[in-house]
């Protein structure tokens, strides 16, 4: 196109392929502003190295765009909980992220989560240390949990899966928890 001889034609076949692009970037889900006078549905998801979380509203044609994205990385601590405290903990950090949105909502907000296990938080608990300030956290929002295939929830699911560092199942196998050097053998009090 910048030397002077390249003849530059615009032929049917251009157009075609330019239209096509036009349409796709203006039909792609775009993220909407969020209302609050709509209800809100989040998906969220938890892995064995992250959550992963998408805020949702329908727009004017009823058809459900993210409002936003969520992704954060769990600490070696974090990593060591059970599924359903991962799984807990994924709500939680989603609810702190977008609390300046859902605080206050004018409808419920609808949680989609893979996760059957978070039924054992159904049921009265010995809250731990952990979980009792999340119990607290959480009463403060009006809440309907759906169980959702997670075969379905493809976008909070990818969220949840850092890239680069795979799925650590077996980050603490073969891990000495007390290497010998930690131990003081036993000193004879016996003289010889």
């Amino acid at each position: 196109m910048m030397a002077k001889k390249p003849i530059w034609e615009w032929i049917p076949n251009c157009q075609q392929v330019f239209d096509t692009l036009k349409a796709k970037f203006v039909s792609a889900p775009m993220l909407l502003m969020p209302d609050k006078m709509k209800p809100f549905i989040i998906e969220s998801d938890a892995s064995l190295v992250a959550t992963g979380a998408v805020l949702r509203q329908t727009d004017v044609n009823g058809d459900l765009h993210p409002c936003g994205y969520l992704s954060k990385s769990f600490n070696p601590a974090e990593r060591n909980y059970e599924i359903y405290d991962r799984e807990l903990l994924g709500i939680v950090r989603t609810l702190e992220e977008w609390c300046h949105y859902l605080d206050g909502s004018l409808h419920p907000i609808v949680i989609h989560s893979d996760h059957k296990n978070l039924t054992y938080y159904r049921t009265a608990q010995k809250l731990n240390r952990r979980q009792a300030p999340w119990s607290l956290f959480l009463s403060q929002f009006e809440l309907q949990l759906v169980h959702v295939p997670g075969m379905q929830m493809i976008q909070s699911d990818t969220l949840s899966r850092l890239l680069g560092k795979g799925d650590r199942d077996h980050d603490n196998e073969d891990r000495i928890l007390l290497p010998e050097a930690l131990f003081m053998h036993s000193i004879s009090t016996q003289l010889y």
